[in-house]
């Protein structure tokens, strides 16, 4: 039992540090691009952030364990809406940009929409859906 939860605390560790890494080096590529604050924080940051996400549906997925990847996937992102911003605007309010308003939130609730609707009505995700879902 130690050693199961020694492995478990030092794959946090080094998955923290890497995502870390990630992050910051993204970011700086992007800056030294001329990428705007919104681009960064919609792609970079978030495929950082949800790198723990990826790695636990990608293995789930290679088990046949489909549940663990939808159900992980949807209920990270429902803590991260939810949650954290939720907690974030408790302790300072968070100002959102019109453009957040009129463009990205009715693609999300697209997104959200047709993923809803794929999960209802296939019994099977394939390769060819998640492609068209990840597009």
């Amino acid at each position: 039992m130690l050693v199961s939860a020694l492995w478990v605390l030092g794959g946090l560790v080094v998955l923290m540090f890497g995502a870390r890494f990630l992050v910051d080096g993204s970011v700086s590529i992007a800056r030294g691009f001329g990428a705007s604050e919104a681009f960064i924080g919609l792609t970079i940051v978030a495929v950082g952030t949800s790198l723990p996400e990826l790695a636990t549906s990608i293995i789930a997925a290679f088990r046949r364990q489909s549940e663990i990847a939808i159900g992980n996937i949807i209920g990270s992102n429902i803590l991260n809406v939810l949650g954290i911003l939720g907690v974030t605007a408790l302790i300072k309010p968070v100002p959102v940009a019109d453009r957040f308003l009129t463009f990205d939130l009715p693609i999300m609730i697209a997104a959200s929409l047709v993923l809803t609707a794929v999960l209802l009505t296939r019994p099977v995700i394939g390769r060819g859906m998640g492609l068209v879902v990840l597009a």
